[in-house]
This record gives structure tokens, C-alpha cells and sequence, in this order.
């Protein structure tokens, strides 16, 4: 049996990790659970699966979860503090990084410091910081095994594979909600808008990161760092059915690809068991009844938030992080009515452009960079760019 720790558990890939648990008991095991805020439905979660340990936001928080957890075994901790107590769990055989943001990055490398194996969902971790994380995995010698149905597609298409033999990697992209949309029309675009992924069910910031498609821009940095090709052998193409989940190309022109039914349970299971695979309930993908597969390449015009990902990954060291910082206050007050759609990526340049480089020498020069990101990001949307 596995012992698992879930960061993130009332997020979307977080109740779909437990749905997997749930449905093969004998096979894993949950030891901790972490949350932000939503603890009516992290209460759900302690009383079915009976952790040891639950982390939430705040003492707040922690003061209202003990009171819906009266009489049950299971100690309740808060704040980042929290956060590393669940990661580093000594019961604790994998952890599910699945945090959304830069939030994960502290819980998730003091997993990898503790020797557990990762499954990864947060790619904020990689983005922000992803030469310090990759030499910890190394050092610790810990697996580190992909979430992203995109990045688990590529680790499947490489299996038995040699790496010098790989040309290039092909991230598939959905396109999101605005794939056809004029850029007069994407000055309408409103939050309700923004969160009608079109193939996918996904959390807000995400499906927001999706519509802009910095998402698919993170994945290129995240893709990056798992595996250790450049950025101009990384590509990304705009694939609106979601059914090839990415693909690796090779020297003799093979290609590898991986598909299946958009439903993240399919990419979690393979995390959590590999390298065996669960017997999944799921509906079986039926090529015929889907008809035509269809590619694009991605407009940079109209979604320049990919293009600003690269750019980041090109500048490395501390430009990432920041953009990633801009990123995520650009998003918070799109989601608000605070900016615009086309003004996400106007901050998230505006920062980058504003910011000094560093080197990432260790993980408290991330986390400046990721604060001064925000301040810059708040600054200028303070100051009425729209």
C-alpha cells in the first residue's frame, strides 16, 4: 500500500486524486490533506479518508475545521509551517503536488528534501524555480513523475525510449474559449466568459491561464526542466478536440503519442501507480465516433502570453518567477473586474520588462523575486492600466 499526502485536496486535481484513492482502497492510503479556505469540503474529506494530518490558510481556519472535526483523531495545522509538516509526513511514501500557484513551491521542494517521491501537478514549482528543484530530485534521488496530462503524455511517449534519439516535444493545446476570437472581441471578454473551457474542467486561475494561454506557456518552462531539452525543440500546437495529449517526435520522423478521453483521473492513476497502470472505470475513447483530429499553430498576436513564457525561459534565473508573480495578480483582478483579458498580458510585460535579473542561487531569491513580482503587478494595475 502507498501512503500518500495530497497538497491541494479541494482543488480540481486534488478531488479527482481522491476519487482514485477511493476507488482502489487497498491500494493507497491518505496520511495527510492540505487545503486553503474551502474547509467545508476538506471536512468531508478528513471524516471519508481519516488522515493523520490537515493543514489549512490560517489559525482562523484551523479553529473552524477542529470544530467540524469534533472527537476524530487528526491533528490540525496552518500556514506554510503546516504545509511542510503534511509534505514531509515520515508515513509518507508520495506527495500530490497539486497547490495551484506559486503557493506550492516551499511544501513541494521540502517534500523533494525529505526524499519523497512527487507527483506533480503544480507547475508553478518548475516555473519559479526549476534548476533549484530538478538538483534536489537529483540529489535526493527521488522520482518526480508528471500530472499534467500533457507532460504525463510525453513521459509515456518516451517510455523505453533513448533521449538522444528525441528531435523535438509537441505540447497539444485545447486553443481555450477564444481560439477563433478577434482581438476586437477579446477586449470584451469577461471573467463568466473566461471560465467556459470549452473541453476541460478545471479550477478558475487555471481555466483563466488556459483562455490567455500562459498555461500552455508555464507547461513549455515546466516541460523544460522534466526533460532537459531546449526551448526551440519544445513546441506547442493548438489541438480543440483534447484528444492527442501531446506527442514526442523522434530522429526518424516516428512520432509518439498519447491519447485518451479529457478526464485528469487517467494521468493521476498513471502518477500514483506507475509503472503499473490502475484499471480505471472510464469511459473508452472511441476514435471512430470522434472523427476528425485536427492541429494549428498557436497565434502569438492574439495570445502573447505564450510567447512572453519563452521569452521568460530564454532570460532564465529570476524572470520566470516574476512572471509567473505577474501572472497570477494579472489573473486575481481580471477575475475581479479589476483589469481586462488583453490587460493580463500588458502587466505581465510590464513587470517583466521592470524587473533586474538574478541568478537563482537559492530559494529565498525566488521568493523575493515572486514578491517583488506581485508589488510591481499590484502597482501597475493600481496605476490604471487596463
Amino acid at each position: 500500500m502507498k501512503n500518500l499526502s495530497i497538497l491541494g485536496s479541494t482543488g480540481s486535481i486534488g478531488v479527482s486524486t481522491l476519487q482514485v484513492v477511493e476507488a482502489f482502497p487497498a491500494d493507497y492510503r491518505v496520511v495527510a490533506l492540505t487545503a486553503g479556505n474551502n474547509i467545508e469540503l476538506l471536512a468531508q474529506q478528513v471524516i471519508k479518508f481519516q488522515p493523520q494530518l490537515v493543514a489549512v490558510a490560517n489559525e482562523e481556519k484551523a479553529e473552524q475545521l477542529a470544530a467540524m472535526l469534533h472527537g476524530l483523531d487528526v491533528q490540525i495545522l496552518c500556514g506554510v509551517e503546516g504545509l511542510i509538516r503534511c509534505a514531509t509526513c515520515p508515513d509518507t511514501g508520495m506527495v500530490v503536488a497539486a497547490i495551484v500557484g506559486a503557493a506550492g513551491l516551499v511544501p513541494t521542494l521540502a517534500a523533494i528534501k525529505a526524499g519523497k517521491d512527487v507527483a506533480l501537478a503544480n507547475k508553478e514549482t518548475l516555473v519559479t524555480a526549476g534548476s533549484l528543484v530538478m538538483d534536489e530530485v537529483a540529489r535526493q534521488g527521488v522520482r518526480m513523475i508528471p500530472v499534467d496530462s500533457e507532460h504525463s503524455a510525453i513521459f509515456q511517449s518516451l517510455a523505453g525510449q533513448r533521449s538522444e534519439d528525441v528531435r523535438r516535444l509537441i505540447l497539444t493545446a485545447s486553443g481555450g474559449p477564444f481560439r477563433e476570437s478577434s482581438l476586437l472581441q477579446l477586449q470584451a471578454v469577461t471573467p463568466e466568459d473566461a471560465l467556459a473551457h470549452p473541453n476541460w474542467e478545471m479550477g478558475k486561475k487555471i481555466s483563466v491561464d488556459s483562455a490567455t494561454m500562459m498555461n500552455k506557456g508555464l507547461e513549455v518552462i515546466e516541460a523544460y526542466w522534466l526533460f532537459q531539452l531546449p526551448a526551440e525543440r519544445i513546441a506547442v500546437h493548438i489541438h480543440p478536440e483534447s484528444i492527442i495529449h501531446s506527442m514526442v517526435e523522434y530522429q526518424d520522423g516516428a512520432i509518439m503519442a498519447q491519447l485518451g478521453i479529457p478526464d485528469m483521473k487517467t494521468p493521476i492513476a498513471y502518477a500514483l501507480s506507475w509503472p503499473k497502470r490502475l484499471p480505471l472505470d472510464q469511459e473508452p475513447l472511441d476514435l471512430c465516433r470522434a472523427g476528425r483530429l485536427t492541429f494549428e499553430m498557436p497565434d502569438y498576436d492574439r495570445f502573447p502570453c505564450l510567447r512572453l513564457a519563452y521569452d521568460a525561459l530564454a532570460a532564465g534565473g529570476t524572470i520566470p518567477a516574476v512572471m509567473n508573480a505577474a501572472n497570477e495578480v494579472a489573473v486575481e483582478a481580471f477575475l475581479q473586474n479589476r483589469l481586462s483579458f488583453l490587460g493580463i498580458p500588458k502587466v505581465i510585460e510590464g513587470v517583466m520588462e521592470r524587473h533586474a535579473r538574478q541568478e537563482l542561487i537559492n530559494i529565498d531569491r525566488v521568493l523575493q523575486a515572486d514578491l517583488w513580482g506581485r508589488q510591481e503587478a499590484r502597482n501597475l494595475i493600481a496605476g490604471g492600466l487596463r
